[in-house]
């Protein structure tokens, strides 16, 4: 054991962090590439933004309340109604509605994007056991990397602004929905499937038909999660320029200002609870109507 450690010991030091920033420096000579990638992501939060900002505060208010209404309409959600219109009303108030949706946008872009990129890898992994081996670990490694490395490499790549912030968190936020697909799909029952194909379902009939309508609710549990993480991307993506409640509260920690802090706190602690509650009701509302 001692000559092992001995040996060790006299190893040089691998150059880890020369070779990622070798690679990350090939990467940049792809700029074609990565523009027309932030030209892509620029387009969709635009869209989002233009949609969020068409509606006067105390409209969008009533929207939300009658959206909630009609998610929430099977379950006593009165209550839950009245903190909605209190918390936002609360955010208005503060004058902090503009970066309210901002952090939105941020959110429903990274949420679109991961929607995209995650589902259908997560079928694809529960129908290959090869690319379930190979991506797994890869998904681990995204989940335990502490979320603000991907900042260095968003910079280098997509400069700063809104569109490395979303880069990173849907770095951080696709493992959730890859994982819960996958699942899903693994967790349809054998006899389904089998009755599937012997009532002559093709391939992607007994998907669509079969395995997707059983795993929604999975798959959706999958979305709150990556709905989640990217909301708690938002103070980390404002160091790199990201804007939003958590410019606020980058900008509060900087002058040391307690009160902004908290104040700004407090309005990402509204959207997370409205928008985990609305997505679980959607994930119950599917339940429902799959019994």
């Amino acid at each position: 054991m001692s000559s092992f450690l001995t040996i060790l010991s006299g190893i040089p030091a691998i150059p880890l962090a020369k070779w990622i920033n070798a690679f990350v420096t090939w990467l940049t000579g792809f700029a074609g590439f990565f523009n027309a990638l932030t030209a892509g992501i620029g387009a969709i939060l635009d869209a989002i933004q233009w949609v969020l900002d068409l509606f006067p505060a105390w409209l969008f208010i009533i929207l939300i309340l009658l959206l909630t209404w009609f998610i929430l309409r099977k379950t006593k959600h009165w209550g839950f109604m009245i903190f909605e219109a209190l918390g936002l009303g609360l955010i208005w108030n503060q004058g902090y509605w503009h970066e309210m949706t901002q952090t939105l946008t941020l959110v429903l872009a990274t949420s679109l994007i991961i929607i995209v990129i995650g589902v259908p890898l997560g079928i694809w992994m529960a129908k290959s056991h090869t690319v379930n081996v190979i991506v797994r670990p890869i998904l681990s490694f995204m989940q335990t990397m502490p979320a603000f490395v991907y900042l260095i490499p968003a910079v280098a790549l997509f400069g700063i602004g809104m569109v490395p912030g979303v880069v990173a968190s849907v770095i951080f936020s696709l493992p959730p929905i890859v994982s819960t697909t996958c699942l899903g799909i693994q967790q349809v029952p054998a006899d389904l499937e089998e009755a599937a194909v012997s009532f002559g379902c093709t391939p992607w009939q007994k998907l669509f038909k079969v395995e997707l309508p059983l795993a929604r609710t999975t798959i959706i549990s999958g979305i709150n999660q990556g709905m989640m993480l990217a909301l708690s991307m938002v103070v980390i993506a404002s160091m790199i320029g990201t804007l939003g409640l958590g410019s606020l509260v980058y900008f509060a920690v900087g002058r040391n200002d307690a009160g902004a802090g908290f104040a700004a706190g407090i309005a990402i602690v509204i959207l997370a609870i409205i928008l985990d509650r609305l997505s679980e009701g959607v994930s119950g509302s599917n339940q429902s109507h799959n019994k």
